[in-house]
């Protein structure tokens, strides 16, 4: 029983640092992937309002913390695209503003005269951050996304998996981090739903449920035009290991490749 406790209280230690790491782009993917010959440039904006309040195994506090991320993404033929990501924080006080990581990230998806009943793709996310800001600086994460759309109603489910190769969470080895989406289209330009983000732990045995990370995200998104996404949200964390309160908001702009 001792045992069990100080495990405990360390994985409590060390768990908010894990969604920390995911807190810089806040998004569930769909299948699609962007069109051959088009870019999409998009500006993820996260700002936690509510989240730890000291250094814990090193890493900031992430509350009242600023994260401003580059998203490019090239789109090479109708089943493959391409991804870079450029990490930024700024804050809390005293922090300033500083450059964190970067990630790359292929995805293939399934074409569409394959007819499949439901959209589907993969991504392999893979990059490094800085000991400052997580406590895992070279990672992986592995998403498969699956979605579809009837009539109104959009879902989305991406039951991701991830690896440390330097850090704290090495031992762990892979962490189920379960994904999802439903959205309903109130009018052809407002789409309102939620989002759910958790970290559940390892395969080998899950985290005990205070320890886990489950956040729930009501959010909207506009259906401008083709070229333009915008999606905000304001996330609510349902457990003590998790950052309490997010407001998040994706701004994304397509250009290249086939006219819309």
């Amino acid at each position: 029983m001792k045992t069990w406790l100080l495990f405990a209280i360390a994985a409590g230690v060390a768990a908010p640092c894990v969604f920390a790491q995911g807190n810089y782009e806040i998004q569930i993917y769909p299948s699609e992937t962007v069109a051959p010959g088009a870019t999409m440039l998009e500006l993820h904006s996260n700002f936690t309002i509510e989240g730890t309040k000291g250094v814990i195994d090193g890493v900031v506090p992430t509350e009242h913390q600023l994260h401003e991320t580059v998203e490019i993404t090239h789109g090479f033929n109708d089943w493959f695209e391409l991804g870079w990501y450029i990490f930024t924080a700024a804050g809390p006080s005293g922090y300033g503003w500083n450059w964190v990581g970067d990630h790359i990230r292929p995805r293939v998806r399934a074409p569409e005269d394959w007819k499949w009943p439901v959209g589907a793709s993969i991504s392999f996310e893979f990059g490094y951050q800085q000991r400052t800001y997580s406590t895992d600086t070279w990672t992986l994460e592995v998403r498969p996304i699956v979605d579809k759309q009837l009539g109104r109603w959009y879902m989305a489910f991406n039951p991701t998996f991830d690896r440390s190769f330097h850090g704290l969470s090495v031992p762990d080895g892979w962490v189920f981090s379960p994904d999802a989406k439903v959205g309903y289209d109130v009018t052809k330009v407002v789409n309102a739903g939620f989002e759910y983000y958790g970290v559940v732990g390892p395969f080998t045995g899950f985290f005990p449920v205070p320890l886990q990370e489950h956040d729930f995200f009501p959010d909207f998104d506009l259906n401008l035009s083709p070229n333009w996404e915008f999606n905000f949200g304001v996330g609510i964390g349902a457990t003590r290991s998790t950052d309490h309160l997010i407001v998040k908001m994706i701004l994304g702009y397509r250009f290249g490749g086939k006219k819309s």
